[in-house]
């Protein structure tokens, strides 16, 4: 871990500032333990997170959730820093009943591995459509798969095949299941909705991207 100088995002009003509240708070339900990477460019904030790991040098199995949202006036900033150190903020404003639209950065960097990866920008081509109903279910199902798959006290190891494996599992419309999963638990689209993905591939790389955000995934 390193400690890189103070830096601050100043979102435009309160609720843009409250999304990302939400996003840190729902990406550390999913992994307590897990980072964001912080990317602003500009007037836009991309906020990444991981769902799935995956294996490898090549990170086979990764899933990757991809978040944007407005900054005002111009900021460049790329760090990847933990979702607790995210949240302790959040907390703090909660707590202070601060209303301000600015948010000081965690001082204190990590380096997951999948930081490391970047998905293409270009070259993505539309391969179908998947339906929020079925991502939905592919999370229920391979959720329910890996807790019976992978009772208490199965190794690391195995546990971590086990996820590979039920997140690869490809879906409706070209996507991977694990796309499902963090739709559901990242809250991108409810169950029901009505709402259908639109389902891209650039070389190794799935995208699934719905209004609220985007999952990447290889």
């Amino acid at each position: 871990m390193t400690s890189p100088q103070s830096a601050v995002l100043t979102f435009p009003d309160v609720e843009s500032l409250a999304d990302l509240g939400t996003y840190v708070a729902r990406a550390k339900g999913l992994d307590p333990d897990g980072a964001m990477r912080l990317q602003a460019v500009g007037e836009v904030l991309a906020a990444w997170t991981c769902a799935v790991p995956g294996q490898g040098l090549m990170r086979s199995g990764l899933v990757l959730a991809l978040r944007t949202m407005p900054l005002a006036g111009a900021h460049e900033l790329d760090v990847t820093v933990p979702l607790g150190g995210l949240s302790d903020r959040f907390a703090r404003r909660s707590a202070t009943g601060e209303t301000g639209t600015s948010l000081p950065v965690p001082p204190t960097t990590v380096s997951p591995q999948w930081a490391g990866v970047t998905p293409p920008r270009g070259g993505w081509e539309p391969v179908g459509e998947v339906s929020t109903e079925a991502l939905h279910a592919a999370a229920e199902q391979g959720i329910a798969e890996i807790a019976q798959g992978a009772p208490e006290g199965a190794g690391s190891a195995a546990v971590a095949m086990l996820r590979a494996r039920v997140w690869a599992r490809e879906i409706e419309g070209g996507a991977a299941a694990g796309a499902g999963l963090a739709v559901k638990v990242l809250g991108f689209a409810r169950a029901g909705d009505g709402q259908v993905a639109r389902v891209f591939r650039s070389g190794a790389w799935t995208r699934v991207s719905l209004p609220a955000g985007h999952v990447l995934t290889r």
